[in-house]
Formats: structure tokens, C-alpha cells, sequence
């Protein structure tokens, strides 16, 4: 499941880079949290 949820906030973090649309560091802070995440999961196992 966090898996999916990173990869999730990855993409919408891409697109947010390609239209050039962000909200401010708020979708930064969202790709932090999912290489936190990945780097959870990692560890884990």
C-alpha cells in the first residue's frame, strides 16, 4: 500500500513539473513523503 500511495504522489508531483502548476511547497513537501516512504519499505524488508 505505501508503495502505491508513492507512486501516486510521484506522478501527481511530474505532472505538477510539467503544467507548471504547484502549490507552492506543498507538493514538494507530498514528494518527500513518499521517498520517505519508499526508503520505509526498503529498510523493512
Amino acid at each position: 500500500m505505501l508503495e502505491t500511495i508513492a507512486v501516486v504522489l510521484i506522478v501527481l508531483w511530474l505532472l505538477g513539473l510539467v503544467s507548471s502548476y504547484t502549490l507552492g511547497g506543498f507538493i514538494h513537501i507530498l514528494l518527500l513523503i513518499a521517498i520517505v516512504a519508499v526508503l520505509l519499505r526498503v529498510v523493512r524488508r
